[in-house]
């Protein structure tokens, strides 16, 4: 009998993961392996369990989906990731695929074409959902020609961490101790964020993660 499939789930939805995990217990070729409720702790179980595919949530706490799949893919190339998320225009599609995801479906797709996408990655195959296939055909006939500024363009990925840190509530100090990095380095990376993206306050930037996806900041 051949090994099943091993899937993390990374969401922050503990009802989506149970109905996730239900209906993965149901094909015999695939195996949940671990569950995640933040990017960060997805980044740490899939360098500990080493799944065969991960399936990412884009919007989630601690380390967005995108930045989480970057560091999965540096750490853990054997992990396939798959992004699963409620955005489904170009600037998360394309992020996630850049940042190494080698499959892409909107939550609203149903359960089939999320078996079919892990079965499809697991083999060395790339799965786009028809729902987002069109937006990367128009980003290659385009050529790649860069769209409006964004999150993701204007800041690094460092950046990027630590305004949904700061987004999410945390003071410096806890910001610097989540990254193992000084108070100083962060309030150097915090007014870099500012002057880059020309906001003056918590609350400006706050809004601004929000507005790019960085975070929901749902309970």
């Amino acid at each position: 009998m051949n090994t099943p499939i091993s899937i993390l789930l990374a969401d922050d939805h503990r009802i989506l993961r149970t109905g996730l995990r239900n209906l993965f217990d149901q094909q015999k070729d695939m195996k949940i392996i671990g569950e995640a409720d933040d990017g960060r702790m997805a980044v740490s179980m899939a360098r500990e369990l080493s799944p065969s595919v991960v399936v990412m949530d884009i919007t989630m706490p601690e380390l967005n989906g995108v930045e989480a799949t970057r560091q999965i893919v540096a750490d853990s190339p054997g992990a396939k990731v798959i992004a699963l998320s409620a955005h489904s225009d170009r600037r998360f599609v394309s992020e996630a695929l850049k940042a190494g995801a080698v499959g892409y479906l909107p939550k609203a797709s149903p359960f089939d074409e999320l078996t079919t996408a892990v079965r499809a990655v697991a083999a060395g195959k790339i799965y786009l959902s028809p729902r987002v296939a069109n937006v990367v055909i128009e980003d290659y006939v385009r050529g790649g020609t860069p769209g409006k500024s964004s999150a993701f363009t204007a800041l690094s990925p460092r950046e990027r961490e630590v305004l949904q840190l700061i987004a999410e509530g945390l003071a410096t100090k806890e910001v610097a101790h989540r990254l193992h990095v000084s108070v100083k380095t962060i309030e150097t990376h915090r007014a870099r964020i500012m002057d880059k993206l020309s906001l003056d306050s918590v609350a400006e930037l706050t809004k601004y993660a929000i507005r790019e996806g960085l975070t929901s900041l749902d309970e």
